[in-house]
């Protein structure tokens, strides 16, 4: 059962990165430029980001199976239209779709974990998740662009809105929302009772806490992956398409790799889970100063370090979870898991939509391309992110330490929060 929810989280992946590696022939096929492509990401993401603070609410009224059958079938509806239209009005539409079916999967599946694991079990769990879900991020690289070339754009995005519906019978088959149970529903949402478990979500330090954790985290490999990775590394870096499908796949691939490590790290040493954080803000940070310093392009074994690095703070975001997940009840705790999963996402959309811009402000070549100078520029921009994101985890790792201290010993989660901060 875990596997399937992991299934239906990795195809919203693919359809969340098949754009880095379609960008090209979308430009060619509805006529658009850097910003209008990046449009399309950035609307997907920006739907995915709003809706989820709705579909945590959603799966705490109704459970994870219904919100997750919903899911497939909207990213399905939207990739069929996504494929035969050749009208850019109608393909950000199909990608509004995409994007409300993509929102659904990963909140369902830590709502599963939840539900399903002992709770000794549930961080490595979570870090599973979130790497074994980008399986389908690899799946959009390289396999992506043999089928764009092999069997053109309607054949490809057709293909893949058939897989939508075969992994939706397989939840409407297997999963139950936990043991003894198909479906899990809870209290109506009433206007009163939304605000009420909004506010007090948000309340919660740890809640606030994994939502720039996330943020610090994510926007780097998903502005790589899902956009302006391929037309990094060929048009700026010089490297060969081949090259740089093959850098997109080895971060996904690093993702995957480092995940359980950070799952063993974060069990054994939980009092040092915000230092990992930072420490990854730096690491992720340096190496982008260092490719972006470089004189003339970067050589393909620093690329291929940056990415690795860039792809093993995917794992870090998880961390965010674990704060909220430790300071929210279960009856809110999709709500609260949704609202941390916003913080990726505004991060992502803020950044793609960014690059696109200062691109189009930027300097070009004769021949109309982004020069290597233009591309530095836009992605500078990151460091403004990261600096925001810092600033915002010391601060309340700070509170959440002072917190776990001013609560009396039979407080609930006392050593929770103590061990986690």
């Amino acid at each position: 059962m875990w596997g399937v929810a992991v299934g239906a989280y990795g195809l919203g992946a693919f359809h969340r990165s098949s754009l880095a590696v379609a960008g090209i022939f979308a430009t060619e096929r509805f006529d658009i430029s850097a910003t209008q492509l990046a449009s399309f990401v950035v609307l997907q993401l920006a739907v995915y980001a709003v809706l989820q603070i709705p579909v945590g609410l959603l799966v705490d009224r109704f459970g994870s199976g219904r919100v997750l059958l919903v899911g497939l079938l909207a990213m399905s509806v939207g990739q069929v239209a996504f494929a035969l239209t050749d009208s850019y009005a109608l393909a950000l539409l199909a990608r509004v779709s995409v994007g409300v079916g993509d929102a659904t999967t990963f909140v369902c599946c830590l709502r599963l974990i939840s539900s399903w694991f002992p709770t000794r079990r549930i961080p490595v769990m979570t870090q599973l998740t979130g790497p074994l879900g980008q399986v389908g991020t690899i799946a959009a690289a390289v396999p992506m662009t043999w089928a764009l070339r092999r069997f053109g754009w309607e054949r490809s995005y057709l293909a893949v809105a058939a897989v939508g519906l075969m992994v939706a019978v397989l939840v409407l088959v297997i999963v139950r929302d936990e043991p003894g149970r198909r479906t899990l529903s809870g209290s109506a949402l009433g206007l009163a009772v939304v605000r009420s478990t909004l506010a007090q979500s948000w309340a919660e330090t740890g809640t606030r806490l994994g939502f720039w954790i996330h943020f610090s985290q994510h926007f780097s490999a998903s502005m790589l992956g899902l956009l302006w990775g391929f037309p990094f590394f060929v048009r700026s870096e010089g490297t060969s398409e081949a090259t740089a499908g093959a850098l997109l796949t080895v971060m996904v691939v690093a993702v995957i790799a480092v995940a359980p490590l950070i799952g063993w790290l974060v069990t054994r040493f939980p009092a040092r889970r915000s230092d990992l954080v930072l420490g990854s803000i730096g690491a992720v940070a340096g190496l982008w100063a260092v490719v972006l310093l470089w004189p003339g392009t970067a050589p393909v074994w620093l690329l291929a370090i940056l990415v690795i690095v860039v792809g093993a703070a995917g794992p870090m975001a998880m961390i965010g979870f674990d704060f909220a997940r430790l300071a929210n009840p279960p009856h809110r705790l999709a709500s609260a898991v949704g609202m941390v999963n916003q913080g990726g996402f505004l991060a992502s959309l803020t950044i793609i939509l960014v690059v696109g811009a200062l691109l189009d402000l930027g300097s070009r070549d004769a021949d109309g391309t982004y020069t290597p100078a233009a591309f530095t520029l836009a992605l500078s921009a990151q460091f403004v992110l990261w600096g925001v994101a810092a600033l915002q985890i010391w601060r309340l790792r700070v509170q959440f330490r002072d917190e776990a201290h001013r609560q009396p010993t039979s407080a609930p989660m006392p050593g929770a929060r103590a061990a986690d901060s």
